[in-house]
């Protein structure tokens, strides 16, 4: 299934300092996306497509709190306007995404970095292909 790359590459076409990558946050300065606990499957019907919502949580850690804000407050209000997003290998139908956590500060550390978090679900159907 596609879906975590075509947000990635959504996000990414965006005009940002920053670009995210899948997976957790690197020991340096980093902007990524990775699925949370708590995701589910709503049906699931005999030729093993499966309506499901997912957890994601957007991170950012960086020594600058402004840049961090200008990225992830940018990327929650285009995400709140979204109401498409396709598959490239027609492994999902979008149906759609919701801001469960606004961007929020999550870990400052004695080194000066800090670690915001903006949580969504979203709400597919995934075809067994």
């Amino acid at each position: 299934m596609d879906f975590p790359n075509q947000l990635m590459k959504f996000i990414n076409k965006l005009n940002l300092p920053s670009k995210m990558k899948l997976g957790y946050l690197d020991s340096g300065e980093s902007f990524v996306m990775y699925p949370m606990a708590g995701s589910r499957v709503i049906d699931e019907f005999m030729d093993g497509t499966t309506d499901q919502q997912l957890n994601y949580e957007i991170a950012m850690k960086s020594q600058s709190q402004s840049k961090i804000h200008e990225v992830l407050w940018e990327v929650q209000s285009e995400l709140e306007l979204m109401n498409d997003l396709k598959s490239e290998d027609k492994s999902f139908d979008f149906h759609k995404l919701q801001i469960t956590n606004k961007p929020f500060i999550n870990q400052i550390d004695e080194q000066g970095w800090f670690v915001f978090l903006l949580d969504i679900q979203v709400e597919l159907t995934i075809y067994n292909i």
